[in-house]
């Protein structure tokens, strides 16, 4: 009698899980704080300037952007910078923080700027990269 009662819980218990998880594949977009505490290390350089920015900050954007691994992610990421933009008094702040994707050598889809509209952000196509359709057409060959 125990047997019955106690499969019928467990099963009650899986189903409110399972409604209660979204599932991997549906979670929330980089949060701000996430975004601020990555991009931490460079607070210094946008505040003072500098010949080139810390390597953790460099690293921070690196992180950042490998995280960023989805358009609802980038635009999130896109808007959190938008904020502090907002935010930033003018003068050079804002210059330092635009730069620092090409001082470490990264290329954002999107310019750090108060202007930019993140929800236009549309991500690569594919093509638009000739050695990566170079590389695709050749394997299609092949096989």
């Amino acid at each position: 009698m125990a047997g019955p009662r106690l499969a019928t819980l467990a099963l009650a218990v899986l189903l409110a899980a399972a409604v209660a998880a979204p599932p991997a594949a549906v979670r929330a977009a980089i949060s701000c704080s996430t975004v601020y505490n990555t991009l931490m290390p460079c607070l210094p350089y946008v505040q003072m300037g500098g010949a080139m920015p810390p390597q953790p900050c460099c690293g921070g954007i690196r992180s950042l952007l490998a995280q960023a691994n989805n358009t609802p992610d980038r635009r999130a990421i896109c808007g959190c910078l938008k904020n502090v933009a907002n935010g930033a008094s003018g003068g050079p702040y804002v210059t330092r923080a635009a730069a620092l994707p090409s001082k470490c050598g990264v290329s954002l889809p999107y310019k750090i700027s108060t202007d930019v509209n993140c929800n236009t952000y549309v991500p690569p196509r594919p093509w638009a990269h000739p050695q990566a359709a170079l590389r695709r057409y050749a394997v299609l060959i092949l096989f």
